[in-house]
């Protein structure tokens, strides 16, 4: 009996697996400021995995991710301080709030596409923004609503392992959606939106739902940085906040989700590391795009990954035997 071999690690899964475990021991070997920098890399690392999703990997440019964010963090931080709700529950009929909005939206601007749906979803996003500077009796405007922590003390190590948790957990989740049927009519929405109505694919259906499930992830981003933060304030939604969250996706790889968390993590760590530059780091990291899409219009990690697939040898292709009565039945050429 013939043992079957053991399938082999791609490198994409290995690269993974060693970024990971950078990532877990991290906190173990710098300071208190680089965890709270970190902690903060996860929040846009939610960002800009759950916006590949939906841009990447089903066409729909949405300007409105950072609003769903807000909404997010606000209605927690609201339930808990207005009605008294317990924390967890609040973060669960914050995202469960979220994600009906979203449905809701998504019924009215996704029969749009390209140029015109950015513009009206970018018009939602600032409106919601105004809507947060205006009530300030409820949201207190500019001066920041409180929003109460998820942990005890003033360690940020707690933070940042959830936030690594959480993060793992969505692009775990969001995978395993694209796998199924759904990533299939997903990916073909996005390269012929037409051609796949006519195949019989209920486009506005399945359009409508990864809108539904990239709005519960936003908002679960902005719920996770409004309770380690301890403060929000409309600046969350504002549109630079927006093409930051963009910009990291597309160095990463906009249809890579490891690569849209890994150009989130490497764009803000660098943000941080340039900061002595003051305005001029944006100058940086704007050439950094530049040269990005000139070298890896597909993002540094699916880059990355071509070049360590070019760099394994090919297994070597053992010739099939040919059976001992082939001849005489007649099959040999």
């Amino acid at each position: 009996m013939r043992m079957r071999p053991m399938p082999r690690l791609s490198f994409s899964h290995a690269a993974q697996a060693l970024l990971l475990a950078v990532a877990v021991l991290l906190p173990l070997v710098v300071g208190a400021y680089w965890t709270h920098v970190g902690a903060i890399a996860w929040y846009y690392a939610l960002l800009a995995a759950s916006w590949a999703l939906l841009a990447g990997y089903a066409g729909q440019f949405s300007f409105a991710h950072m609003a769903f964010a807000a909404l997010g963090g606000y209605a927690s931080a609201l339930f808990v301080e207005k009605l008294g709700l317990p924390l967890p529950l609040a973060i669960v009929l914050a995202l469960l709030l979220a994600m009906v909005m979203g449905a809701l939206i998504a019924a009215l601007v996704l029969r749009l596409s390209g140029p015109y749906l950015a513009l009206f979803t970018l018009a939602i996003s600032e409106i919601f923004r105004l809507v947060l500077v205006a009530e300030d009796e409820i949201t207190r405007g500019m001066l920041g609503l409180e929003v109460p922590g998820f942990f005890p003390g003033s360690s940020d190590r707690p933070y940042y392992y959830l936030g690594l948790a959480l993060v793992v957990l969505c692009v775990l989740g969001m995978n395993m959606l694209l796998s199924t049927r759904v990533g299939l009519f997903l990916r073909a929405i996005r390269e012929d939106e037409g051609a796949a109505r006519t195949s019989g694919i209920d486009t506005t259906r399945y359009k409508i739902l990864v809108f539904v499930v990239t709005s519960g992830i936003a908002a679960l981003a902005g719920t996770y940085y409004g309770h380690f933060i301890g403060i929000l304030t409309p600046n969350i939604a504002i549109l630079p906040e927006m093409g930051l969250v963009i910009a990291m996706a597309v160095i990463g790889g906009i249809e890579s989700l490891p690569g849209a968390v890994i150009g989130a993590v490497v764009v803000y760590l660098l943000s941080e590391s340039l900061r002595s530059y003051g305005e001029w780091r944006f100058v940086l990291l704007g050439l950094g795009l530049i040269l990005v899409q000139r070298f890896a219009q597909n993002g540094l990690f699916p880059f990355i990954e071509r070049l360590g697939r070019k760099q394994r040898p090919a297994p070597a292709l053992k010739a099939a035997p040919v059976p001992a009565n082939s001849v005489e039945d007649g099959h040999a050429g």
